[in-house]
């Protein structure tokens, strides 16, 4: 089963509400004393033009933003399907936005 790698785009099962959508995986990888979660960010259809949205174009993404205020841990479990990676300059969005909602 392939591990998830920071900057790629996956399809994810965030639960009923949440739906299964597009997230981008922001975490680094982890060794076998950590827990075996991946940091998610999901990528939303419905544009707020929010200071904590990332704004990314990618072939396999339809039109929208990665929500930095939806990001949260999840199992591999619940990580579905590959759909691509993020270029270096989108990734760097994403983890600029990041930085503005944690204020780091």
């Amino acid at each position: 089963m392939k591990m998830p790698l920071r900057g790629e785009v996956w399809l994810c099962d965030l639960g009923l509400a949440a739906k299964i959508r597009p997230v981008v995986i922001v975490s680094v990888p982890f060794g076998d004393q950590d827990y075996a979660l991946f940091h998610v960010v999901p990528h939303t259809t419905s544009v707020r033009h929010s200071q904590f949205e990332a704004a990314v174009a990618a072939p396999f993404l339809q039109p929208g933003v990665f929500n930095i205020r939806g990001s949260q841990s999840v199992p591999r479990g619940w990580l579905v399907r590959l759909l691509g990676a993020l270029t270096i300059a989108d990734i760097g969005e994403v983890e600029a936005s990041l930085r503005r909602w944690l204020r780091l």
